[in-house]
């Protein structure tokens, strides 16, 4: 057939030959072992990122620090989700009103907020967003440091 370059079917020579489709699939092996090294990377630095220097530190003959002249304002928010002025239990809506005549009397800004452990945490920040509309900037959570601090992480 002379200068025919055309096969059986209409199709030519030559032409693309091994035309690859774009692969559909996601090899997630790589990313399987990139993410494995960082995790031993991550657990092995840890640990060391929580140790101290052990310091000693020296001794000083300078007094303690003046007490202060005004005793810092105490909220208690009891089991039963009562709250404590002092030691008068005040309503939850008149709160706000209470703790702003107090702002305006004191010149100290310094609150302590003691909560018991069972109430919702919901609970603990509503009083909390109560004494910051009450004019109360320096909230301090008052907690029982008698109890020792556990080290264990839980695993």
């Amino acid at each position: 057939m002379g200068a025919g370059t055309i096969e059986r079917g209409g199709r030519r020579r030559g032409g693309r030959r091994n035309r690859r489709k774009p692969m559909s699939e996601i090899n997630v092996t790589p990313f399987v072992d990139v993410m494995l090294v960082l995790l031993i990377i991550f657990m092995v630095a840890a640990p060391l990122l929580t140790t101290g220097v052990p310091v000693e530190l020296p001794k000083a003959t300078a007094s303690a620090l003046p007490a202060e002249e005004e005793q810092p304002l105490t909220i208690t928010l009891t089991a039963d989700g009562r709250v404590v002025l002092q030691e008068t239990e005040v309503a939850f809506d008149t709160l706000i009103p209470k703790l702003r005549a107090i702002a305006a009397e004191r010149q100290n800004d310094k609150v302590f907020l003691r909560a018991d452990g069972s109430i919702p945490y919901e609970a603990v920040m509503q009083v909390m967003g109560a004494l910051n509309a009450g004019g109360f900037r320096s909230i301090g959570l008052v907690t029982d440091s008698s109890v020792p601090v556990s080290t264990d992480n839980g695993g």
